[in-house]
């Protein structure tokens, strides 16, 4: 099993990342402010406009580190990528599964089912340890909904029906989350998901936090030699990377939605953390990433039971397990792709 290692984020707007031997420099205005070695990284992500030299982006290409660059909002914008690691068997039969609906929609059927499994686990959390703060009866009949939900999943014939059966959950799930925020806070009211631009500080969160689950979940398929790009439920878009969007589904409930909640619900974050545009578009502050991010990456260090393996793991290896896992089953090792299913 890979070592979890660190990931470093960059959110000085005007820092240039180099690379000085075998570490990455950060400099500003040609002065430096950092230095890491590369061997500690997996990965780097920088919210700054500078950039990086070349020399440093071959090196994490090389190393198989993930560089990626995003906007102010949190916006991916483009990754380093080297050669193309894998084994071209593997990809060919991915690119088989993928044109055949008979033979994707089984994989895809998982994924789905894995999403509402975890997103009716967090509400259920909730009713059980917050039974005296919460409206138990609204978070009772949306998990009864949501058991639906899995039902006609299981027994779904196309990837049309199971695109509008996870759209309906996702409505079901996001119309009692707000009963999940427990501050009396009016920063943290939720009134539904809102993504293009997020108009308030929670779905400003899940905007910033689900682009970079989906970077985790590119990074780990390339890893293992999987085509990020080429998907089994998300429709092939040029740019758009389908497997990781598919890939990252089961993850959204119980890796980003509950980090939100808890840095909300324990003041991890406040209403100074965000900036409130003319547009009407709320974005997280340097601040406030800067706070998140720590939390974000101590999340990804403990250790958790695996529920498919039954070995522990860190948090953060979970997206390279579930890769390794999709990787078997197009190989024919396992008779079926077993999603993510959070106890």
């Amino acid at each position: 099993m890979r070592r979890l290692l660190n990931t470093l984020y960059i959110f000085t707007e005007d820092a240039y990342l180099a690379l000085d031997g075998e570490n990455v420099v950060a400099k500003r205005q040609g002065d430096e402010i950092g230095r890491i070695p590369l061997h500690t990284l997996e990965g780097i992500h920088s919210f700054s406009y500078a950039g990086a030299s070349p020399a440093l982006m071959g090196a994490c290409a090389s190393r198989g580190i993930a560089l990626s660059f995003y906007d102010r909002k949190g916006k991916f914008l483009v990754d380093a990528s080297g050669a193309v690691r894998g084994n071209v068997l593997l990809r060919r039969a991915q690119y088989g599964v993928s044109a055949d609906e008979g033979r994707s929609l089984p994989i895809a059927r998982n994924f789905i089912m894995g999403k509402i499994y975890n997103s009716k686990w967090v509400i259920e959390r909730a009713c059980r340890d917050h039974a005296l703060r919460v409206d138990v009866s609204a978070l009772k009949g949306a998990s009864r909904k949501l058991s639906e939900s899995m039902a006609a999943v299981r027994y779904c014939e196309s990837l049309d029906s199971l695109r509008g059966i996870e759209g309906d959950a996702a409505a079901v799930y996001f119309s009692v989350f707000d009963e999940l925020i427990l501050r009396n806070d009016g920063e943290f009211s939720f009134k539904g998901r809102v993504r293009r631009p997020p108009t308030d500080a929670v779905n400003a969160m899940l905007s910033f936090f689900y682009s970079i689950l989906s970077r985790d979940c590119a990074s780990a398929l390339e890893g293992v030699g999987l085509d990020s790009y080429i998907g089994f439920l998300h429709c092939d878009r040029p740019g758009r990377r389908s497997l990781a969007l598919d890939c990252m589904e089961e993850f959204r409930p119980i890796f980003v939605d509950r980090f939100v909640l808890t840095a909300i619900n324990n003041r991890v974050v406040g209403p100074g953390d965000f900036e409130h545009r003319e547009t009407g578009e709320v974005i997280l502050s340097d601040k406030g990433r800067r706070l998140l991010f720590e939390s974000w990456q101590a999340r990804k260090r403990e250790i958790i039971l695996h529920p498919f393996l039954k070995e522990k793991v860190p948090r953060g290896l979970a997206p390279l397990i579930q890769a390794q896992l999709l990787a078997k089953c197009l190989r024919g090792d396992l008779g079926g792709y077993p999603p993510f299913l959070w106890k």
